[in-house]
């Protein structure tokens, strides 16, 4: 293998290498970082933000962004609540209800995008603050409590050894993956972000497209709010808050272009949510002040857009070199 196709290799899989040298980082720093309980803690925490993280994957690849999915999580929780404990709706209905609240924010965002023509970043940023708004006058700033049939979900195993939001999470991924890899739609999800023009001509619907993604988004990020309160057990005024920098670190650590076009969900996103989770367990174990740790989050998610950029226009000049040498 010579010297471009190396760096090339190294280039497209800096992921799984950056992965690595964490895991490895933190486990010479802290050795309790390597036990057993410590990794199914890190995959127990991964899955909410992980969920979100799939549908962020998808408004990527088309050149988008989903800044509502914190807000989404914070609301479509709110109501599912509001509906257990005062309406006495059963649990099964009161989540399908919620879902359906991420599902109109998703179409709110689609609508405007696609129809009205407005930024993603700009409408997504209002979803976020109305979403929000609604959640806490609905509450007036209080929070909301689950029973215990929902919090006695956490602790529900399936196949009787795959804890259940892990579970969830899988599903996700591999529903995401198949879509991704071997449908038509997945396909030219990738055509639309690498070209919108030329997807355009190609005879592609080009805004349903772009539209689906934000629906899937909202989908999942009132999923992705579901499976944390069954962890937590309450919603706060702060529920949500941020996660939407975590989804979107977590989607470019595992590959994913801001500029659209290139990601995948398995391995990439799954690698990068893990890997989020694994720093933020790692600079517990390594007894970081925990007023600092944000701030280090805040620069790993600047040096994954970073090494975003560096990775894409190194790999356009080596795949534009190699077709001049041809």
């Amino acid at each position: 293998m010579d010297r471009t196709k190396v760096i090339k290799f190294t280039l497209k899989n800096s992921t799984a290498v950056l992965f690595v040298l964490i895991f490895i980082m933190f486990g010479l720093i802290a050795p309790r970082f390597f036990t057993l309980k410590n990794f199914q803690n890190i995959m127990s925490n991964a899955s909410y933000i992980g969920i979100i993280a799939v549908g962020m994957t998808f408004v990527l690849l088309t050149g988008g962004i989903d800044l509502s999915v914190g807000s989404t999580m914070y609301l479509s929780a709110v109501v599912c609540g509001k509906l257990i404990n005062e309406f006495q709706v059963p649990v099964v209905l009161a989540v399908l209800l919620s879902l359906c609240v991420g599902l109109i924010i998703g179409m709110v965002n689609a609508f405007a995008i696609t129809k009205l023509r407005l930024v993603p970043f700009i409408t997504t940023l209002i979803t976020q603050t109305v979403a929000r708004g609604f959640g806490l006058f609905i509450t007036r700033s209080v929070a909301v409590n689950y029973p215990d049939s929902v919090t006695l979900m956490s602790t529900s195993k399936v196949l009787g050894f795959i804890p259940l939001q892990i579970f969830i999470f899988l599903v996700v991924v591999l529903i995401a993956a198949l879509v991704l890899n071997r449908t038509r739609y997945g396909r030219q999800l990738y055509a639309v972000g690498n070209d919108l023009e030329f997807a355009k001509k190609a005879g592609i619907k080009c805004d349903r497209l772009i539209a689906s993604t934000y629906v899937i988004s909202g989908l999942l990020a009132a999923l992705g709010g579901f499976v944390t309160i069954t962890q937590i057990g309450r919603v706060n005024a702060g529920f949500g808050s941020g996660e939407e920098f975590d989804a979107i670190a977590a989607a470019v650590l595992g590959g994913a272009s801001l500029f659209g076009g290139i990601g995948t969900v398995f391995p990439g996103t799954v690698l990068g949510t893990v890997m989020i989770e694994m720093i933020q367990a790692g600079l517990v174990f390594a007894n970081i002040d925990i007023y600092i740790q944000p701030i280090i989050m805040a620069l790993i998610i600047f040096m994954a857009v970073f090494i975003d950029s560096v990775r894409t226009t190194q790999i356009h000049k080596l795949e534009r070199r190699n077709i001049l040498k041809a």
